[in-house]
């Protein structure tokens, strides 16, 4: 199915959630639910779906661009506010209750919007985009794949890199200069390298502290690809192992395998999340995992849905998901181990190929 099938396939499908409840239009404001209902790329744009038509406006820088990337909705250049440019055309004169993404809306933006267009009922929500999002088609999984399997090459690559004296922030350098080597467009976020006691850090920054013999290194590192993310966490020894960092490693490898086997259609996000815990109780590490198991993957890094105890989502195939727990201990260190898990056949596929025994580097 072509690109313009696909992305027209999207909106029409928006339209039936949009009567499903009674709104006539929604203005899409969040760049990465406009680029998946619109295909546009660039950092200014707002599409507007209503009954029978798609609407995109952006500015003049995008003039060229957006005729390339956009062929199913028609097309509206501003040269002022893109708000002033819909009110100016009028496509929304006849649309009473109208929706808007309010969580990515800021006050003032919304303000602005009420003003152009006076006299409307507004409604809040986000599902209306989301909720399509979650379930991936083939062309998306194909992009996912890909990121992830760049991530894998630049995580071999590091396995020569790291070693006693070499500066954590190097390792992130050497991370965004392969990920663009191999074909990225991008780093997926920015690369986390903690180690020692640094590891015990979930979302540590890679800093100007050297690398030490005995210690345990967390590499979280992820690109994106024609707009689609990979997210990938490993935790390797420099030199041999102690005792205790085994027995923490050996069990997050533990939690994660369990709930990767949990991960199916029909199964809920919640439950997956406590089969890690209770792996880990089992242990005696699960008072260590302070974060949620994991999350969607997509066009965003972090998208619904989300894999933890206060999650009300069913998995489905189609979805996308991280599966990451951890362990951190303030003043020695961490684990973490995570792969993109694709729910397919019934059953949960990991994207990443990268091996999950310790490695000794």
């Amino acid at each position: 199915m072509s690109h313009s099938a696909i992305q027209a396939r999207r909106v029409e499908e928006l339209r039936h959630r949009l009567h499903a409840v009674q709104l006539d239009a929604l203005i899409v404001t969040f760049l990465p639910h406009v680029r998946y209902l619109t295909g546009f790329t660039g950092s200014n744009g707002v599409c507007v779906v209503t009954a029978d038509e798609c609407w995109f406006v952006t500015d003049g820088r995008y003039a060229d661009q957006v005729r390339k990337e956009v062929t199913t909705a028609r097309i509206l250049i501003a040269k002022g506010g893109l708000f002033e440019k819909i009110a100016q055309r009028a496509i929304l004169k006849k649309a009473k209750r109208i929706g808007v993404q309010s969580q990515h809306l800021s006050i003032a933006a919304f303000a602005n919007l009420k003003r152009h267009l006076p006299g409307k009922r507004w409604h809040h929500g986000r599902q209306w985009v989301e909720e399509a999002m979650m379930v991936k088609d083939r062309s998306e999984i194909d992009q996912i794949r890909r990121a992830a399997e760049i991530t894998d090459k630049v995580f071999t690559k590091l396995l020569s890199i790291i070693k006693p004296g070499v500066c954590e922030r190097d390792v992130a350098a050497e991370i965004s200069y392969w990920h663009r080597r191999y074909g990225a467009d991008a780093d997926a976020f920015e690369p986390i390298v903690a180690s020692g006691s640094r590891g015990a850090y979930p979302h540590a920054h890679a800093s100007l502290k050297k690398i030490k013999k005995g210690e345990l290194v967390t590499i979280d590192l992820g690109c994106r690809v024609n707009g689609y993310h990979s997210d990938m966490t490993r935790t390797v020894a420099v030199g041999k192992p102690s005792t205790r960092a085994e027995r923490m490693y050996d069990a997050v490898r533990e939690a994660q395998a369990r709930a990767i086997e949990a991960i199916q259609s029909g199964v809920q996000a919640k439950d997956a999340d406590a089969i890690a815990r209770e792996s880990l109780k089992r242990t005696g590490f699960a008072k260590h995992f302070t974060h949620s198991l994991g999350h969607g993957i997509g066009l965003q890094v972090h998208e619904p849905p989300r894999l933890s105890a206060l999650s009300n989502e069913t998995l489905r195939a189609g979805m996308v998901v991280t599966v990451e727990p951890g362990v951190y201990i303030s003043g020695f260190g961490g684990v973490r181990i995570e792969d993109d898990v694709l729910i397919r056949n019934g059953c949960g596929e990991p994207l990443n190929r990268s091996s999950k025994e310790l490695i000794v580097v």
